[in-house]
């Protein structure tokens, strides 16, 4: 399911122009948190044996480098593709003819290839990815590319697999730590007022629909979290936070990258803690994300290119996560 929905997401969306302004594109501390901002998608493609990074006959995500070729004309043997193209950009033309999978050679793993090439991660290393179906998965994000260019931001299981793999074994105290300390500000602990006449239907949607979640959560942890109305959050019991401190401690480097997107997304660990858990499925968490602004909808009506494209973008993101 989750499957065929990112597909329906991504073919509904292929104008790269409406998805410049977007600003969900896991802006999550894991990916920010990259030594080099400015790094850039290399593909390199050369025949010669010499170690230079320019010769390099992998593919790569690497900051950009010089030239290679010293007499001033253009190299045609690689393409680089700057880290702004997640905003929209198509980069570079599709190179390569076949995509394929294959195990790793030390058997732990499963890695994609580009025609002969391995893909690799932006620390050089190759994507060696856990199963052979999340490495199937990313084959087909490659495979989906057309000929006339390159478009890095309908290949969001690339990025993902690219965070948990490089970035979080060397942010996760960081992780955990930015994601803890936003806990207090949880979007499922926020409530409208419930006596102001604009707000007071979204107050009852908050109740209808929140507060199932919050009793799932006195039940899974064994504390009941104190909701608010100020904007700024309100301090939660120190025995639940430590109960989803150390559920993050526990989680594997994939399962981590997947709860810091959705929290990033979604404002709110918590929605991102039940997908993980199974308590909510997609559709559920979609509709606990954006239960103020569909309200705003029905009332005032959808922005065509506004509203539509954050619901495409904001499901892309919760369907990668998940799948």
């Amino acid at each position: 399911m989750a499957t065929s929905l990112i597909a329906k997401t991504l073919n509904s969306i292929k104008n790269p122009q409406l998805l410049r302004p977007l600003t969900r594109q896991f802006a999550s501390i894991a990916t920010v948190q990259s030594e080099n901002p400015s790094s850039s998608f290399t593909f390199a493609d050369s025949d010669s044996n010499s170690s230079s990074s320019c010769n390099d006959s992998n593919i790569y995500m690497k900051k950009g480098l010089p030239n290679c070729n010293v007499k001033g004309e253009k190299d045609s043997s690689s393409v680089t593709m700057p880290m702004s193209s997640m905003t929209g950009s198509i980069v570079g033309k599709r190179f390569y003819k076949q995509v394929t999978t294959r195990e790793a050679d030390d058997g732990n793993g499963w890695n994609v290839m580009l025609d002969y090439r391995t893909l690799k991660t932006p620390s050089k290393r190759p994507l060696k990815l856990p199963t052979l179906a999340l490495a199937k998965a990313i084959a087909a994000e490659w495979d989906y590319q057309q000929t006339d260019g390159i478009r890095p931001f309908t290949m969001p299981l690339m990025k993902l697999a690219c965070t948990a793999l490089d970035r979080v074994p060397l942010t996760r105290p960081k992780i955990i730590e930015h994601l803890i300390k936003k806990f207090s500000q949880d979007l499922v602990f926020c409530r409208v007022p419930e006596d102001n006449v604009l707000t007071s239907g979204v107050y009852e949607r908050q109740v209808e629909k929140f507060d199932p979640l919050i009793g799932w959560i006195k039940s899974e942890f064994g504390f009941k979290p104190v909701v608010y109305s100020c904007l700024f959050g309100g301090k939660q019991e120190e025995g639940l936070v430590k109960a989803i401190e150390n559920l993050l401690k526990l989680t594997d480097d994939c399962q981590l990258a997947v709860i810091d997107a959705i929290a990033s997304a979604a404002h709110s660990l918590i929605i991102a803690v039940g997908i993980v858990k199974g308590k909510l499925d997609i559709e559920e968490a979609i509709e606990l994300i954006r239960l103020e602004e569909d309200f705003q909808v029905d009332t005032w009506g959808l922005v065509e290119g506004g509203h539509d494209i954050d619901i495409a973008d904001l499901r892309l993101t919760i369907l990668a996560a998940d799948l």
